[in-house]
């Protein structure tokens, strides 16, 4: 169940919510910045915690080889995304919120990306775990 859970908010927010939301009237750049951090710093946190629920669990249960790579791959990204890329987002963004005309960012390709990878882990996962 949680491993669904994470890919079903991985997939609304970061594939849904976050596109969508520059696009709404009013929404300037600034406010948008605002928003994104306080909802992708949310996410990461649920993420973690299903993430070490998960691990926990995969030590009591003792699931399939297949079941613990998935997870690690999927636990693997989310970290990188969190003390790696995240950061990087942040200085940016600080920068902005300052007033700073900046080019658009290659960090946030890197966090698609690594979003995209964990969206294919979960899957691998969800596959992998079921009966």
């Amino acid at each position: 169940m949680e491993r669904m859970l994470w890919l079903g908010m991985v997939l609304a927010i970061s594939f849904l919510e976050t596109p969508l939301k520059f696009r709404a009237p009013g929404i300037t750049v600034p406010l948008g910045l605002g928003i994104g951090r306080l909802v992708f710093r949310a996410l990461n946190i649920v993420e973690a915690v299903l993430a070490a629920l998960l691990i926990v669990a995969t030590l009591v249960v003792a699931p399939s080889g297949a079941v613990r790579i998935w997870l690690g791959a999927a636990a693997a990204t989310l970290a990188v995304q969190i003390l790696v890329v995240r950061p990087l987002l942040t200085r940016r963004s600080d920068r902005v919120l300052a007033g700073a005309q900046l080019p658009r960012s290659h960090a946030h390709y890197w966090y698609v990306g690594l979003e995209v990878a964990k969206v294919a882990s979960l899957l691998g996962l969800a596959i992998a775990a079921a009966p």
